[in-house]
């Protein structure tokens, strides 16, 4: 195959654009080879083939990139992977704002650390339930096999994990494991060094925000005027858990969703993996033109390399279509 790559997203701007290639690949080597694959399957292998540039993500980014449909949100689920139509209130609309740093997270530690914790808290909640431990990897298996809500599953926190850090021997001690088995089955292979892990914060966080994704759902499913304000409140307690629990924000961005908020919007987040990257805000129609004007004045033209970047930075975004061939005729 000949292939010639181009597109218009910022770079590391935590808007899916390494993922997308890896789709587009995918999809391309299908179609090179005349082989038929539906979109579930094609999702699965490219999220299995996007680990082994050594990043721990998950089929998110993947599963959009295929499943993707114009004017709709999708739900995502996994295990098996399934996209479920979210139709978005009118009035609003989202509006895209990068904050210029750039978070290369398959050349750091940051992105597998977090992956690493809730990996460690997995376990350490199967055990605290009396659960074969060895069976879990991810945080959402546990309420799976205990049958038990999101709501349950944060009490259950609180209950068995310490906000302080927990140092490796008290994690050994813990899963009754060796340090020679904590670093092999435990740690990713960039992550080796790390002394210190944050398990509530970081099992807080993710049963937290899978409950806010339902909970935006179902303000979307009964759709009065006044969920604009509803899901925008659910942006911003995501924003806060993603900088306070998660730890996975920076200051530039921390400023420009505040920047956001005062300029209009209902509700501004980070997106993407984050320590960089970009924030994705809800704002009311009839605000947007004001929005991205006072954004621009207090976010992109004080600094001369954000003003340079700006046009790129700051857009309207909609729902479209995912990836798909296109045929000359």
């Amino acid at each position: 195959m000949s292939c010639v790559v181009d597109g218009n997203i910022p770079p590391s701007s935590g808007l899916s654009s390494s993922s997308a290639l890896v789709c587009c690949a995918g999809l391309v080597t299908m179609e090179g080879n005349q082989q038929s694959l539906s979109k579930v399957d094609l999702a699965e292998i490219c999220a299995k083939c996007e680990c082994y540039i050594g990043t721990e993500g998950g089929g998110m980014d993947q599963s959009i990139s295929f499943l993707a449909e114009k004017g709709t949100a999708k739900l995502i689920e996994f295990e098996p992977l399934r996209a479920t139509d979210v139709r978005l209130p009118d009035g609003a609309m989202f509006v895209i704002s990068n904050c210029c740093v750039e978070m290369n997270k398959a050349a750091c530690s940051h992105f597998n650390s977090r992956v690493v914790e809730c990996r460690i808290a997995t376990k350490m909640l199967a055990k605290a339930k009396g659960l074969n431990q060895n069976g879990f990897l991810k945080l959402a298996e546990v309420p799976r096999e205990m049958n038990a809500s999101l709501e349950e599953m944060l009490a259950l926190v609180d209950e068995v994990l310490h906000p302080e850090p927990y140092s490796r021997e008290e994690i050994c001690k813990a899963l009754g494991i060796t340090s020679q088995q904590f670093s092999t089955e435990l740690l990713s292979a960039n992550t080796q060094h790390v002394t210190n892990f944050k398990l509530h914060q970081r099992a807080k966080h993710v049963y937290g925000e899978a409950a806010r994704v339902l909970r935006f759902k179902s303000v979307c499913d009964c759709a009065p005027t006044e969920s604009i304000q509803l899901l925008g409140d659910l942006m911003n307690q995501s924003h806060a858990s993603c900088r306070d629990l998660y730890e996975c924000s920076c200051p530039e961005l921390d400023q420009l969703v505040d920047i956001c908020l005062k300029a209009g919007a209902v509700g501004s987040r980070l997106t993407g993996a984050g320590w960089g990257g970009c924030a994705v805000s809800m704002v009311p129609c009839d605000k947007v033109p004001s929005f991205l004007q006072a954004v621009r004045e207090a976010y992109y033209l004080p600094d001369p390399r954000r003003a340079a970047m700006e046009k790129q930075s700051l857009f309207v975004s909609k729902p479209g279509g995912g990836a798909a061939i296109y045929l000359e005729k």
